[in-house]
């Protein structure tokens, strides 16, 4: 009886054991990766050339630099503040179709600004994001995030203004926009709450099927979702409006994605149809284990229930995605569907490196802090 009780006390400690990841070991697989691509782009004013020429503050660069801040944070080397400033400073604090412009994935940018702001306050830092922020909180309009990846870009840029100003029409007008996405856009909304997952726009809700007659639910789409909330809730303080409701839908998505995690470790880029371009996908890993680890850490999500998920993602993109010298694998290029880039390896370089890098930060930044 003894020899049983050591046997199961042992095995539970191993498992426990297992669990753990090693903070040092985190934070170096974190800096290679960014290292690669520090030293793959010095020029953080180069423009980005694939299938034609765009400046380096778009919406992918912004992803990148969201990780960085949040490297930065856990790791405050001046290096890379100089890298993120320096950027800033490059595009003089704007964005790629200036101040009058609703797209998201331009004002993505300020996200960064903000945050560089916050560190050291400077009116012109922010001169172009309170001008476009103005002009959102001051226009009626409610439908600018038709797609689910404007959500995670022009989310966050409320809640760290309302923040920043104290001043709840920020939080009003993101919970407005979020709603609407939510509820209203294509024939209800592109939230389905009875498979807890988002269509990534109109053109893919009902009818609209996957080649196995299921749902399209794109997996870095809804990493872009359950990836904003996170951000948000991280952001905003408890009592700020609506927070509850943000809580709740990422919980409902952290539950959905449990089932539907390959078993080794990655998510497919098609969510419900793991034969249509079924395989390793890392952006959309990536998002989800950042999002679950955040839920974690601050106790909305059980940490029994979802740390072997949460285990089993991270090792997954460091044993099969991180390459010895830092370039990720498994990246699936811009676009909107499981359909994009494929098919994807270990080997093979996305139209864009940046964003991807990124998700990979955001994640290892919240996997550093578990306890």
């Amino acid at each position: 009886m003894k020899k049983s009780i050591i046997v199961l006390i042992f095995l539970s400690v191993s498992v426990t054991f297992a669990q753990q990841f090693d903070r040092d070991e985190v934070l170096q697989q974190m800096q290679l990766a960014n290292k690669y691509f520090m030293e793959k782009w010095p020029d953080v004013g180069k423009t980005i050339v694939t299938n034609r020429e765009r400046p380096s503050n778009i919406w992918t660069r912004g992803v990148y630099y969201e990780g960085l801040m949040a490297l930065y944070e856990i790791y405050p080397k001046e290096e890379y503040y100089d890298y993120a400033f320096d950027w800033a400073e490059f595009h003089k604090w704007n964005f790629r179709y200036g101040t009058a412009n609703r797209n998201a994935d331009d004002y993505c940018a300020a996200q960064t600004y903000i945050d560089l702001y916050n560190l050291e306050p400077d009116s012109k830092k922010l001169k172009s994001t309170r001008a476009t922020m103005n002009m959102l909180l001051n226009t009626p309009q409610l439908d600018d995030w038709s797609w689910i990846d404007a959500i995670q870009m022009g989310m966050p840029v409320f809640a760290k203004m309302g923040v920043l100003e104290n001043d709840n029409r920020y939080f009003e007008k993101m919970y407005e926009m979020y709603m609407y996405t939510r509820n209203k856009h294509g024939d209800n909304g592109l939230y389905n709450p009875k498979d807890g997952l988002w269509w990534r726009d109109k053109d893919y809700d009902p009818p609209y099927k996957e080649p196995n007659g299921e749902d399209c639910y794109w997996s870095r789409g809804n990493g872009w979702v359950i990836g904003a909330l996170a951000k948000v809730l991280d952001i905003v303080p408890e009592g700020t409006p609506h927070r509850e409701e943000y809580v709740a839908d990422l919980q409902a998505m952290a539950e959905a994605l449990i089932p539907i995690q390959r078993k080794d470790g990655f998510w497919n880029s098609s969510l419900h149809d793991p034969n249509n371009f079924g395989g390793k996908e890392l952006t959309g890993t990536a998002l989800f284990v950042y999002a679950m680890a955040y839920g974690v850490n601050n106790g909305i999500l059980d940490k029994d229930k979802y740390l072997p998920t949460i285990k089993k993602g991270w090792d997954a993109m460091i044993e099969d995605g991180l390459h010895d010298n830092g370039f990720l694998g498994y990246v699936q290029s811009t676009g909107k569907e499981p359909s994009t880039g494929q098919p994807l390896s270990f080997d093979k370089i996305p139209d864009f490196e940046d964003y991807g890098l990124g998700c990979f930060l955001l994640a290892g930044s919240e996997i550093y802090k578990m306890e």
